[in-house]
């Protein structure tokens, strides 16, 4: 009998599990771990934040669908991995701790969000706000329509959204939330009270950590940054690119752009994304020594099967992980956010001052369920005495990113944006780094009805409901 042990209840933490359980007998135990009672369906929180969807609607409660699917769940904050001696310690939020052991580890634990890396950011702070998780994204919420309110009684105001730190990631989840903003405020027929501002990390419009893209349309070569641009031309959205933000302030973000400037901008309400780290987990060895070092990178995430260290401009498709294994411990693996990148997509950029400002690579929603499953199927072949067979690199992975521009089914739209693969493989694609037959950027009500569709399958499929595993991940 074996115990795999899943850290993190995420989309790749709960994909791993449920993988687990269907590929494996009843004779092995699997046991996840997660701080937090409920799954939560991020990608809908920018509804959420609006308060256009109720909250308890991107939830359900983990523990009964898990024990459905016989599978063990222990609600607390896992402290330490212990890779010798194979458990993880944990403590749960009355403070007690416990050894959970393990044969097989699966790190899912999701992101660190590193407000105190950015002085002032964040909704603790109480000068800006987050749609990372349910509690936040109805703070920001409440505070927006609190904006709301003052518009109807004819003020005007300033809303800033974007990037809270120049090593900030998920620009998609702000680009849809800005651009939610933008269609709730023309329904409310309010519009014309907003000043809406983008601020962003990207070294391009239309970055998004991936790089850019590039789509054929109509006989001629699309880029995304024209097509952002047009988006936020149409919509009448302020945006600078190239940031960082430095610190924030009640009503003022400070800021550094690529050329080592400094300026400001001031705002009524801010939702800026944080930069993600690695969870705080320490990696301890036999004699007690903490190996974190070892395990993971500077950020805190886990280093698995891929070729660290080199410059950027040497990285290749093929430096990419493709079984989220650790060289270090094989029975190890790590899956969504919590894996290790070999370095970022999107050029990174150092200014004078020594400010790095660079779209960190996305690996949210579709990669980190794929990733989950290719973690879990790895250690099913493990127990079965085989070597893992399972690959799926994020420069061999397609992805699809549904930015939603209003809810509504019936007149709303969503910006759709599909790219094979996530990461360029320009020994493959030598001049664009993707199929060009498969990349492409449409915006259209199509685009709305495929992500409500998309909010309401998710939500099936990780509550294991029959016939999950045919939903793609």
């Amino acid at each position: 009998m074996a115990n795999v042990v899943v850290i993190g209840a995420g989309f790749s933490g709960q994909t791993a599990a449920l993988y687990l359980r269907k590929e494996l007998g009843r004779e092995h135990d699997i046991t996840v771990i997660n701080p937090w009672p409920r799954f939560t369906y991020i990608p809908s929180l920018v509804w959420v934040g609006i308060g256009a969807m109720d909250p308890d609607k991107t939830m359900f409660e983990l523990e009964p669908v898990l024990k459905k699917h016989h599978i063990h769940f222990i609600q607390a904050w896992a402290r330490e991995i212990h890779p010798d001696e194979q458990y993880v310690l944990v403590e749960s939020k009355d403070g007690e701790k416990k050894k959970v052991i393990y044969d097989y580890l699966i790190n899912a634990t999701g992101p660190h969000l590193n407000f105190e890396g950015t002085e002032g950011l964040g909704p603790d702070a109480g000068n800006s706000h987050s749609i990372c998780n349910i509690h936040h994204a109805k703070m920001a919420r409440d505070a927006y329509l609190e904006q709301v309110k003052r518009m109807e009684q004819g003020e005007h105001v300033k809303l800033l959204i974007g990037t809270g730190h120049g090593q900030a990631t998920c620009q998609g989840a702000a680009l849809e939330y800005i651009t939610n903003i933008h269609n709730d405020l023309k329904k409310r027929v309010l519009r014309d009270k907003a000043k809406i501002m983008w601020i962003s990390n990207e070294p391009k419009l239309g970055d998004l950590g991936v790089g850019g893209l590039q789509a054929s349309k109509y006989g001629y070569i699309m880029q995304s940054e024209a097509f952002m641009k047009s988006l936020f031309s149409e919509q009448e959205i302020y945006y600078q690119v190239q940031t960082a933000v430095r610190k924030v302030e009640k009503g003022k973000v400070h800021w550094e752009n690529y050329e080592g400037e400094f300026g400001e901008t001031e705002f009524d309400f801010a939702m800026l994304i944080p930069q993600f780290l690695g969870t705080k987990i320490k990696y301890i060895d036999r004699d007690g020594n903490d190996i974190s070092a070892k395990m993971t990178n500077p950020g805190g995430f886990t280093l698995v099967d891929g070729v660290y260290g080199k410059k950027w401009d040497d990285l290749k498709a093929s430096d990419w992980p493709s079984t989220y294994q650790s060289p270090v411990y094989e029975n190890v693996f790590a899956a969504g956010i919590a894996f290790a990148t070999p370095g970022t997509v999107s050029k990174p950029h150092v200014t004078k001052n020594g400010t790095v400002i660079t779209a960190t690579t996305p690996r949210t929603g579709m990669a980190s369920g794929v990733i989950g499953k290719i973690a879990a199927l790895n250690i099913v072949d493990m127990i079965k005495g085989k070597q893992p067979s399972h690959h799926e690199s994020m420069a061999a992975m397609p992805g699809a990113c549904i930015a939603s521009i209003g809810k509504s089914v019936v007149n709303g739209s969503a910006a759709s944006i599909v790219m094979y693969p996530v990461v360029p493989d320009y020994e493959r694609y030598p001049e664009t780094g993707r199929d060009l037959k498969i990349t492409d950027m449409e915006v259209g009500l199509a685009g709305a009805w495929i992500k409500r569709s998309l909010h309401t399958m998710f939500i099936y499929k990780m509550k294991g409901n029959p016939g999950w595993s045919v939903i793609p991940e």
